[in-house]
């Protein structure tokens, strides 16, 4: 099954988010090892996407609801489970 946002096929989580946003998903969450200049930087150019988008954080949640709604099949998860069965403690023969 293929899901797309606008016109672009989103592949993976990333890119739901990424298409959704309109932004690289690592503008918001960072990438490891940066610089706090850097960090500062990221931080400024996210506010100055919000400021001038007030309702992107809203219609990032209807996005994924909506992604949600349409593969439920996103969750399906098993459980994994423990063994109720132990095994004996060994004991050593000298």
């Amino acid at each position: 099954m293929r899901a797309y946002i606008g016109r672009q096929q989103a592949v993976s989580v990333e890119d739901f988010a990424e298409l959704a946003l309109g932004t690289p998903i690592e503008l918001w969450l960072g990438v490891e090892g940066e610089s706090d200049e850097e960090r500062a930087a990221r931080e400024d150019a996210a506010r100055d996407i919000l400021a001038d988008n007030p309702d992107l954080p809203d219609d990032l949640i209807r996005v994924a609801a909506q992604v949600i709604e349409d593969n439920p099949d996103l969750f399906d998860v098993i459980p994994f489970t423990r063994s109720a069965r132990r095994r004996p403690a060994r004991k050593a023969v000298a």
